[in-house]
């Protein structure tokens, strides 16, 4: 069980980097101090599944270092 846990979290690290490599940057500048920068910035549909993606695969990233961490799985 535990080889399967470390797979799943080789994989997902492999997957967060390349996704979020793949993200646009976000580069605010002085603008992003008044938060002025959000006024004119919009969020196109593709980068919102990239969003998503981006944090299920976090997400089973954090519970599979987590669950080997704590040793919860043996």
């Amino acid at each position: 069980m535990v080889t399967c846990v470390w797979a799943i979290q080789i994989i997902s690290a492999l997957f967060l980097i390349i996704l979020i490599l793949m993200h646009s940057p976000k580069g605010d500048g002085i603008a992003g101090i008044g938060g002025a920068s959000h006024i004119f910035s919009s969020q196109k549909s593709a980068e919102k599944g990239l969003n998503k993606i981006t944090g299920i695969v976090a997400a089973t990233f954090i519970i599979c270092t987590f669950l080997l961490g704590y040793g919860i799985i043996k």
